[in-house]
């Protein structure tokens, strides 16, 4: 029997938004295949367009610029006044002046609109499929249009409401939408299938659960965004905590002795991921993650002599700081969570001549002197015996080979702050080893959700319960986790300040500073180059493009407060 696959192309929103649009109803193309497909591989051709954008939202010019570039983990200036100046919106968006015109937000919610698009058709088309998978990929794909709504909400502080193409979706706020959500998810947690059986880079049941506790973590910013005083109600905590508690005792999940194998290139098997962007280095994958920061005269392959970094944001001085008020008079790199080194150069200055395959750069948060592979017109500089020469680098790309890679906490918008080589770097992820450009064939998962982040959730609802013991019981749980090099010591109490500033420790450039940040009432405060205080900047202006998309029905689509 043919097969029809309905398949729906969004331009600018979930409503074909354009410049000449003149209904808001989407445009579903049935075609009927010239070939027939079983019923197996056409379940699988409409589940995979769900996931198929995850890689998109998951970049450093959309999801990431905006929950961290936003924050005090980083800061984008221009650097030497040649570099990432992009018309100033790595600047507005540091100092809360984003507009509806940028393209970070505009790339980010045409991804998620999109996203939503493809599981409603997903959605639909296994309502009518005889596959024996139909049911599980129905309940996926659910889920999906409801992570990527609560992803809307977070950011842009709205859900769509749809279930027939036909028709015009429903948009909600505040409580409804957050209901919204969670029905969603907990309608389809018993059809998912568990973590074990089809891993991290699928929706799963631990995935679900996760979700939820999310949610019920950011449910009082989410009902009253604006709020000054953000209200946790006693029942959003208990669920916090009860699903939190499904997630840990169910086993899928185990914490990472080793904390930056969760970031490396093979961590697809790692334990600790719960629900990851599934990357594939020759076949979705990118490295934006790892490439963004570093110096562009980093170069960290031994194979591929072009690829590098591209010297993008580092670290507010602000955020350092955090970490050197919490280790006095003790280094911070103590913390297995901010560095570790791979070159041994760095402790040893003899060790100038290393083996192709032993030759990886450090990772974590890199300050001062940088070391790494020689070049000369392009190519790698080798020792006598054939080995990789590694050596003291200098911006030589940039023609200014009288400039060190010697990475300075100083980082700001003043000329001697905008330089190539100021603010300290994030090497968190692994620099792909399939990697050709620096850009392009990420190996690594990105993560979206892990166990530690569930652990300092439960742990952040106890504490917000009174229960201050528990929820240092939890901390302490998943510091004494990292066991590979020496585990960070015990904290002796448990305050917020103390919890934020340990889930900055722990998570730092993961995508979820921004959402911490304001949980915390900590958005609205001072660092680096940002001192605007409006609670509206808590949320993103919803892009031009899709308001006037939807200009013929008047009040349907309303820009958000203060833009």
């Amino acid at each position: 029997m043919k097969k029809k696959l309905s398949l729906i192309f969004t331009a600018a929103g979930l409503l074909l938004f354009t410049n000449a649009c003149t209904d808001l109803k989407e445009e579903v193309l049935d075609e009927t295949l010239s070939v027939e497909l079983s019923d197996q591989a056409a379940a699988n051709g409409l589940i995979a367009p769900v996931y198929a954008l995850l890689p998109n939202l998951f970049q450093h010019t959309t999801y990431f610029a905006l929950q961290e570039i936003t924050t005090d983990e980083a800061i984008l200036p221009y650097r030497g006044g040649t570099d990432w100046g992009d018309n100033g919106i790595y600047q507005a968006l540091h100092q809360h002046n984003t507009t509806s015109t940028d393209p970070n937000v505009n790339n980010t919610w045409n991804t998620l609109v999109q996203s939503i698009s493809r599981s409603i058709t997903a959605i639909t088309g296994f309502k009518e499929s005889s596959d024996p998978n139909a049911a599980i990929y129905l309940a996926e794909a659910r889920g999906m249009r409801a992570y990527y709504n609560l992803v809307m909400l977070d950011m842009f502080g709205i859900a769509f409401i749809k279930e027939d193409p036909g028709t015009t979706s429903k948009i909600v706020r505040g409580e409804e939408a957050v209901s919204y959500i969670e029905s969603e998810l907990l309608a389809i947690e018993p059809l998912v299938q568990s973590k074990t059986a089809v891993g991290p880079g699928r929706l799963n049941q631990a995935a679900v659960w996760s979700l939820l506790t999310r949610l019920y973590m950011n449910a009082g910013v989410y009902r009253n965004v604006y709020s000054p005083t953000i209200e946790f109600r006693p029942e959003d905590l208990d669920k916090a905590i009860q699903y939190s508690d499904k997630v840990i005792a169910s086993g899928q999940a185990k914490l990472s002795a080793d904390y930056f194998s969760i970031f490396s290139n093979n961590n697809h098997t790692n334990h600790e991921l719960i629900f990851a962007v599934d990357q594939r280095a020759d076949l979705n994958g990118h490295n934006r993650m790892a490439y963004f920061s570093i110096s562009g005269d980093q170069f960290p392959l031994a194979e591929f002599p072009a690829a590098n970094g591209t010297d993008g944001p580092g670290i507010t001085s602000d955020f350092y700081q955090s970490w050197v008020q919490a280790y006095g008079a003790v280094d911070p790199s103590r913390d297995p969570r901010f560095y570790q080194q791979n070159m041994s150069i760095y402790t040893n200055a003899a060790d100038t001549c290393v083996n192709d395959a032993d030759y990886k750069i450090n990772r974590g948060i890199l300050r001062g002197q940088q070391y790494g592979a020689l070049r000369v017109n392009g190519a790698f500089t080798r020792c006598a015996d054939g080995k990789l020469k590694v050596g003291k680098l200098t911006y030589v790309t940039r023609n200014r080979a009288d400039l060190p890679v010697s990475f300075s906490e100083l980082i700001d918008y003043t000329t001697a702050g905008s330089n190539y080589n100021t603010g300290y770097r994030v090497a968190k992820y692994e620099f792909s080893s399939k990697s050709n450009t620096g850009r392009n064939k990420g190996e690594a998962d990105i993560v979206i959700v892990r166990l530690a982040d569930i652990y300092l959730m439960r742990a952040e609802a106890k504490l917000r319960k009174g229960d201050a013991a528990g929820a240092l019981a939890d901390v302490n749980l998943v510091r004494a986790s990292r066991t590979a090099t020496l585990a960070p010591p015990a904290l002796t109490s448990m305050t917020l300040d103390i919890l934020f500033r340990e889930r900055g420790f722990e998570f730092y450039w993961e995508m979820l500073r921004r959402t911490d940040m304001i949980r915390f009432g900590k958005y609205e405060g001072k660092w680096t180059e940002k001192t605007n205080s409006d609670v509206h900047k808590r949320i993103f202006p919803i892009p031009q493009t899709a308001i006037d998309g939807a200009s013929n029905l008047p009040g349907y689509l309303s820009q958000n407060e203060s833009y």
